[in-house]
């Protein structure tokens, strides 16, 4: 059996920011928001569209009113 399939994946910890919103380097590279290009939570590696925090909870309330 392949113990593998059942282990929990690990998550992206947050981006280091700085107390005025920035990313502080020095921590592994982060992938650019699609939108704004800002720096997300998620490393480069991560497939699909990567959002910032603010995009990703602007695009949430679109969706989320365009019942």
């Amino acid at each position: 059996m392949d113990e593998s399939y059942c282990e929990t994946p690990a998550t992206a910890a947050p981006a280091p920011v700085s107390a005025s919103g920035e990313a502080v380097p020095g921590g592994p590279p982060y992938a650019e928001c699609v939108l704004c290009r800002e720096p997300t939570e998620y490393p480069e590696s991560t497939r699909g569209a990567t959002l910032c925090p603010v995009c990703e909870w602007q695009e949430a309330g679109r969706t989320a009113c365009s019942g």
